[in-house]
């Protein structure tokens, strides 16, 4: 039987759950598992009740909760067309807690529109989440969300990744 263990943030637990227990009964369906949360640390137990994927894509709607998507973008990571990428922040600015603030803001930019424009522009969801930037979508829109977030996590101006996304949008509509 194949077990995994998450942990989830204390401000998240309420929406893993879900109301009267819905999300939570929801991933259990969808991906054959039992989900056990313990409310007091955090600790999210994923057991497959079956040989598969159950156990893993469990853990990557799991993830996306617990990183800061609602359960309808997260759901989304029950059909195999839809990935979960994490970027870790400390990853890539160091341990500085403002470079990382400042990073995390121009990303999200002033209310929200430069996350918006990159969600609009690349068809994925982008969640800026404690020290990730996590992004659900299909394998290209996550491939140009993330060049997206790592050119303004860089330091490139907003335009400059915006007349970008536009330009391979085009291109992307020209090719089909």
């Amino acid at each position: 039987m194949q077990v995994e263990y998450l942990k989830v943030p204390q401000d998240r637990i309420a929406v893993l759950i879900g109301p009267k227990g819905h999300t939570k009964k929801e991933i259990e369906r969808k991906c054959k598992v039992k989900l056990s949360v313990d409310s007091e640390s955090g600790e999210a137990e994923i057991s497959a009740k079956e040989d598969g994927f159950g156990a893993h894509k469990a853990a990557s709607v799991v993830k996306a909760l617990a990183r800061g998507f609602s359960p309808g973008h997260a759901f989304r990571l029950f059909s195999d067309e839809y990935y979960l990428e994490v970027i870790e922040l400390p990853d890539l600015l160091g341990k500085s807690s403002k470079a990382q603030q400042q990073k995390k803001g121009r990303v999200i930019g002033a209310s929200g529109r430069a996350r918006e424009e990159i969600e609009k522009r690349t068809g994925a969801s982008v969640s800026v989440y404690g020290k990730t930037i996590c992004i659900i979508g299909r394998q290209e829109e996550v491939e140009r969300a993330r060049n997206a977030v790592e050119m303004l996590l860089e330091g490139a101006n907003h335009e400059t990744v915006f007349d970008r996304l536009k330009k391979e949008m085009r291109v992307s509509k020209f090719e089909l």
